[in-house]
C-alpha cells in the first residue's frame, strides 16, 4: 500500500477515536473538583453527607435542568442499620447529561421551613456537557 492509501484508514481511525467520548460514570462529592465536563448520555452521581435528624436537608436550588436530567429522587442512606441511630448518613442524586451546554448544579443544606435563614452549607458545581 502506498502512503495516500494508508492515510485514509488512519484518518478514519483517528476520527472514530475522537468520536468515542468517555461514557464512564462520574462521581461527585463535597471535595470534588469543578467544573465537571460530561459527554451527552454520561451519568453523574452526587453524594453528600447528610443528617436529617437535625432538621437540615440538602435542597436542590438549581438542578442545571437545561443540561442535566434527573434519574430519580434523592436517596438517603444512614448507618441506622448498624445500630447508630441519629448518626449522619449520605444523600445521593443521579443525573444524566442530556443536552450540550453549560449549567450550575447548586444544592443548599438548610432547614426546609427556614428558607429566609442562610444555608449552613452550599454545594455548587459548574457543569459543561459536550
Amino acid at each position: 500500500m502506498t502512503i495516500p492509501y494508508l492515510a485514509l484508514p488512519l484518518s478514519l481511525a483517528l476520527l472514530a477515536g475522537c468520536a468515542q467520548q468517555s461514557r464512564q460514570p462520574v462521581e461527585l462529592d463535597a471535595e470534588s473538583e469543578c467544573p465537571q465536563r460530561l459527554s451527552t448520555g454520561q451519568t453523574l452521581t452526587l453524594t453528600l453527607a447528610s443528617n436529617p435528624t437535625t432538621g437540615y436537608r440538602w435542597l436542590v436550588r438549581d438542578p442545571a435542568a437545561h443540561v442535566l436530567r434527573s434519574l430519580g429522587p434523592e436517596i438517603y442512606n444512614s448507618p441506622e442499620d448498624n445500630g447508630l441511630v441519629g448518626s449522619s448518613g449520605t444523600s445521593t442524586w443521579r443525573y444524566q447529561a442530556s443536552t450540550p451546554g453549560e449549567g450550575h448544579l447548586v444544592l443548599v443544606y438548610q432547614q426546609p421551613w427556614a428558607q429566609e435563614v442562610q444555608p449552613v452549607q452550599t454545594f455548587e458545581c459548574a457543569i459543561k456537557v459536550r
